[in-house]
This record gives structure tokens, C-alpha cells and sequence, in this order.
């Protein structure tokens, strides 16, 4: 079935496709992160330290403030309907586990809980947001007293004003330039970007030992949230260090995103040129 006749008019159908692509999103930068995380672990203690303070932070800017939108947006309209009260009450129940492991993530008392609680993390999150994707939102769109979209660009505002607001403290008190934009101010559901060919910086500079290296196979991760766990990924790597990427073909689009995305921040150096496996080290500048 198309999204179209999921929903009741096409301004719904445009918004549950953006909903679900900011999901695959926020759920594809998670597992970037963590998957940095459990690679850290055994291989460098103190840049796993660093991955660790970046995920609390991702999720304090971004997972959680999106279960808050939702609470105060999108679940009061779901749990009116019938057919859906007793699975709203279900997903807020995992909203409350959600700011659990954050919290544990947060207070870990070292890489390796870290870890755990950051993969546990991961997999409540990817089967909350398939539920969301699967029921809820396409339930909101298909009812025609309800628009979907002014629903969606309710939620819009609130992360908005509320990244704005918390932009605002955080450049007052490290005094950073207002110009100055952050992951924070981010359009809560913009596009992707296009993706066309170029590598954007492609160089041949080695940087760290391979065998250091924090390793990303995207081979078997979900085509929707693959680069968005690749920009995950790379939001975890620190200034001086670089990581391994692994992809079944040589990856243009996306190092093209990647250039477009942080331009000059990370060069490119190809380690292996398929067949089977295209590898290439990123070096964050």
C-alpha cells in the first residue's frame, strides 16, 4: 500500500514520509554513535570517554526533546481514538524507559556500562520508532479530522524555539558568535541532502594506525538509516583521529553529503577498492 493512500489528503502523505525519514534519522545517528561507542571500548578507553560524553549530549539535544514533542503534540490527538489509546499509553511507558537509560548512560561509571546501557538504548529506540512509523502515524494521517502535517509543524516550533533557546544560553555563556550555528538548529524534518557524485576532498593522507581505528560496516545496516549512521559515526570521531568506513561500493553520494555536510572537516583516503568491500579511512582535520 503507498503512503498516499495511507493518508487523507496529499499534504499528509508529504508529512508522514518526513516524519518517518526524521525518524530513520535520529534512529541512524544513535546507532553511529553507539557503534563507535562498542568499537572504542576495546580499542582506546579514553576516546571512548569522549564518544560516551557525545552520545549524552545527542540525546539530550535531540532523542529526547523529540519523545516531549511527541507527548505534548502528537499522542493527546492518537490517544482520543479508540483504537489506539491503549498503544499510546504503551509508547509513553518506553518514553519513560528511553529517559531511563539515558540517565544511566549518563551516570555510567565507565566505557564498558556505558556500552551496555547505550545498546540497550539503541534497540528500545529503533522498536519505539518502527511502532510510530507502523501505527501511530499512519493512523493520524488516514483520519480526516486530523491533519498530520499541522500536527507535525506543531512539533517543528517547539524543537525550534526550544534549540533556539537553549542555543542562546550556550553562546551566552561560552560567548560564541551568534552567527555561529550548531546540530541544534537543525530543521527538524529537512530534506536530505541531494545525492550526487564527487568525493569533495578525497586525499591520500594516512593519519592514525589502521589497527587503532574505530571500524563502521554499513554493509548490512537498513538502507534508510545508513547514512545517517555514517554521519553518526563520524559526529564521534574527535579532532586528530579518524575511522575506518566499510561499504559494498565505492561510496561518491555520500562523501559528497559528508563534504557538503562539514565542509574540509574530514579527508579521505582509500584503503580498499572493492571488489567485494570498498574501505576507506575518514580523518577528521
Amino acid at each position: 500500500m503507498s503512503v498516499l493512500a495511507l493518508a487523507s489528503d496529499p499534504r499528509d502523505a508529504t508529512a508522514l514520509e518526513s516524519a518517518e525519514a526524521h525518524h530513520a534519522r535520529l534512529a541512524g545517528e544513535l546507532a553511529g554513535r553507539v557503534k563507535m561507542l562498542l568499537t572504542a571500548v576495546d580499542r582506546d578507553p579514553r576516546a571512548a570517554e569522549r564518544i560516551h560524553a557525545g552520545l549524552v549530549a545527542f540525546c539530550d539535544r535531540s532523542l529526547l526533546p523529540h519523545a516531549a514533542a511527541e507527548e505534548a503534540v502528537l499522542y493527546p490527538v492518537a490517544h482520543r481514538m479508540g483504537e489506539a489509546r491503549l498503544l499510546v499509553e504503551s509508547l509513553m511507558g518506553e518514553h519513560r524507559c528511553l529517559t531511563a537509560l539515558v540517565d544511566a548512560l549518563r551516570a555510567a561509571p565507565d566505557p564498558a556500562q556505558a556500552a551496555a546501557d547505550a545498546r540497550a538504548l539503541q534497540v528500545l529506540f529503533e522498536e519505539h520508532v518502527a511502532k510510530e512509523n507502523g501505527l501511530v502515524l499512519p493512523l493520524l494521517a488516514m483520519t480526516p479530522e486530523v491533519c498530520l502535517a499541522e500536527l507535525l509543524a506543531d512539533m517543528h516550533d517547539r524543537l525550534a524555539s526550544g534549540s533556539s533557546a537553549k542555543g542562546a544560553q550556550e553562546d551566552q555563556r561560552k560567548g560564541a558568535p551568534k552567527t555561529q550555528r550548531n546540530e541544534e538548529g537543525r530543521d527538524m524534518y529537512e530534506g536530505q541532502t541531494e545525492e550526487t557524485g564527487g568525493c569533495g576532498g578525497v586525499c591520500g593522507c594516512g593519519g592514525a594506525e589502521e589497527a587503532n581505528e574505530p571500524e563502521l560496516d554499513v554493509r548490512d545496516v537498513p538502507h534508510a538509516i545508513r547514512h545517517a549512521t555514517v554521519f553518526g559515526a563520524l559526529d564521534a570521531v574527535p579532532a586528530g583521529t579518524s575511522m575506518v568506513l566499510v561499504a559494498h561500493h565505492d561510496p561518491l553520494p555520500l562523501l559528497a553529503q559528508i563534504e557538503q555536510r562539514s565542509p574540509g572537516m574530514f579527508a579521505v583516503e582509500y584503503l580498499e577498492r572493492g571488489p567485494e568491500a570498498w574501505r576507506l579511512r575518514l580523518s577528521h582535520r
